[in-house]
């Protein structure tokens, strides 16, 4: 029984060290032509490169889908965007399910299917 209860608490903490918060991603479409951006990725340039190494730089704010709006599409320079003005542009924030929710998943998946194999065995060597 310690091992089970040792096992299951292995398994929640693995469930929750993995499980992060989901990526954002900004789809920016100009005219007809659209592309995915990842918002978890955008970072803004340092402001200047002449700092002290001790001295660091503050963290920067998580992005949100706030950011995700005609200036940002137009202020990356897509090739698809060449020429467009913030009317031709239509953006839309999304995110994909965490990995913590694809565990989840899995794992009822993966029991479900153990149960049904299980019966079925039983059943063969009654």
């Amino acid at each position: 029984m310690n091992r089970l209860t040792t096992l299951l608490a292995l398994f929640a903490f693995i469930t929750f060290s993995i499980a992060a918060s989901p990526p954002r991603f900004c789809k920016c479409t100009c005219f007809t032509n659209s592309t995915i951006i990842p918002l978890s990725t955008h970072v803004s340039p340092p402001s200047s490169l002449n700092k002290p190494a001790l001295l660091l730089e503050p963290r920067a704010a998580p992005a949100s889908c706030a950011t995700c709006n005609k200036a940002f599409c137009l202020s990356q320079r897509l090739p698809i965007c060449k020429d467009a003005e913030e009317k031709d542009v239509f953006t839309m924030c999304f995110q994909r399910d965490s990995r913590k929710d694809q565990i989840v998943v899995l794992t009822f998946i993966a029991g479900t299917v153990g149960l049904l194999v299980w019966a079925a065995v039983r059943k063969v060597v009654e």
